[in-house]
């Protein structure tokens, strides 16, 4: 549905955006994840074609957003970090405006969005009245004022209280069940929320492009025993053991081959066969939180590694 190929952007002879490829398809939640700086909004400006590429393109159900930006954008619905809202004009007159810059007459296309953002309470308030959470559902409500097939939110929920937070992910929830969307953040908890996918940037590159559930499945076993026995041959010698670290006497981090839940128990067996006593034995879950601050120190890590 969304193709990029090969994005690159330069200023000057800084590159904030280093040859950036992935696909997203039809109801797909995705979560560009990164610091600041990391080129996240560099990249959904270049999605919308807010600003053009360097290098590399954007296909939106095969239109070149470059070339035909006009049908492409009328795919999109974008809303940028800052909401391009006007504080003297009411809630109403702004997306009345919006809606007819956009070539929509009917005043049902304006309640339809009114209604989805739940702005019905703050219609004829003028936005400069309103707090940065509304005035954040209002940035929403005219990037779905013609129905988008695809949905870019840049920072949805930057600088919301921890209230507003949790109405702007029910908000999105409810609107991921009409349309592919592509958030950006800085928020592991926004992520693990909302998507199903992880894009993850690092200094203006794409380091991880993966399903959420195959970042944080389980890749090792953490198995107790008794620290005065010798557990390491037993270990070693399974056909299923990749490696096997001590990381404090009687505990250890089993790195196995294949699915680790079919593992657990014939390791178990194995144990109780050489006659080690198991104390515990698990899988071990990856955190989202320590895999992104892996990527970002530059430890050798891949997202192949993690599935």
């Amino acid at each position: 549905m969304l193709q990029a190929n090969g994005l690159s952007r330069w200023y000057g002879d800084f590159r904030a955006v280093d040859d950036v490829s992935f696909s997203i398809g039809r109801g797909e939640v995705v979560g560009l994840l990164g610091h600041n700086g990391a080129g996240k909004s560099t990249i959904m400006k270049m999605l919308t074609g807010f600003i053009e590429p360097s290098l590399g393109g954007v296909l939106v159900d095969g239109i070149d957003v470059q070339q035909q930006p006009q049908p492409a954008q009328a795919k999109m619905g974008y809303l940028p970090e800052v909401p391009p809202v006007y504080p003297e004009l009411s809630v109403l007159d702004y997306l009345t405006f919006a809606a007819q810059m956009r070539g929509l007459s009917s005043a049902d296309d304006v309640m339809a969005a009114v209604a989805a953002t739940s702005l019905e309470d703050k219609a004829i308030e003028p936005i400069g009245a309103l707090s940065r959470g509304y005035k954040q559902r209002l940035g929403v409500a005219q990037a779905i004022l013609h129905r988008p097939q695809i949905l870019i939110l840049d920072e949805p929920s930057n600088g919301l209280d921890p209230t507003q937070i949790h109405e702007m992910r029910q908000l999105i929830r409810r609107l991921s069940e009409h349309a592919t969307v592509i958030l950006s953040t800085h928020i592991l908890q926004e992520v693990n929320a909302l998507c199903d996918r992880v894009l993850i940037l690092r200094g203006g590159q794409l380091v991880v492009d993966e399903s959420l559930t195959a970042l944080t499945e389980a890749t090792t076993v953490t198995f107790v025993t008794d620290p005065d026995v010798d557990a390491k041959t037993t270990l070693l010698e399974h056909p299923r053991t990749v490696e096997a670290t001590s990381v404090a006497p009687g505990h250890w981090r089993i790195t196995v081959s294949g699915d680790v839940r079919s593992a657990v128990p014939e390791l178990a067996s194995a144990f109780v066969a050489a006659r080690i006593p198991i104390l515990s034995i698990a899988p071990q879950s990856q955190d989202l939180e320590r895999l992104f601050e892996s990527v970002n120190e530059h430890k050798a890590w891949e997202a192949g590694d993690a599935a």
